[in-house]
């Protein structure tokens, strides 16, 4: 597993491992059952605070996409389908959010965007 950490972005480091270890289980790249690395060891190889790493293997457990086994580890879970698209559907409704608020402030009404969409996604 390839966790890269970026300084720079100002967004929290626990986030940062969540998202990519989220992003891995979702493209199929962590499969269900598969071992994470043990939280000491996740730190020490992204040189960061063991608090850290317990933070994101935490979170990601009390959204179902991994679970923990006291003194075996920490695995990946069985996605239910719906953890999957309740993900997907809230990331979506985000950047739509973001879209919303650029749009907005650049003075481009909901009509372009219905324009858009449908020449992106008209026929499909």
């Amino acid at each position: 597993m390839h966790i890269t950490i970026l300084y720079e972005t100002g967004v929290p480091i626990y986030e940062q491992i969540k998202t990519q270890i989220r992003e891995e289980i979702l493209r199929g790249g962590l499969k269900e059952g598969e071992m994470l690395p043990s939280i000491r060891t996740l730190a020490k190889e992204l040189k960061i605070g063991i608090v850290t790493a317990k933070r994101a293997y935490d979170d990601l457990c009390a959204e179902g996409f991994l679970y923990s086994l006291q003194g075996k580890g920490v695995f990946v879970a069985r996605l239910e389908g719906d953890i999957a698209d309740n993900y997907a559907v809230n990331e979506i409704r985000e950047k739509f959010l973001e879209i919303a608020s650029f749009a907005e402030r650049n003075s481009v009404g909901s009509e372009k965007l219905k324009q858009l969409y449908n020449e992106i996604f008209g026929d499909k």
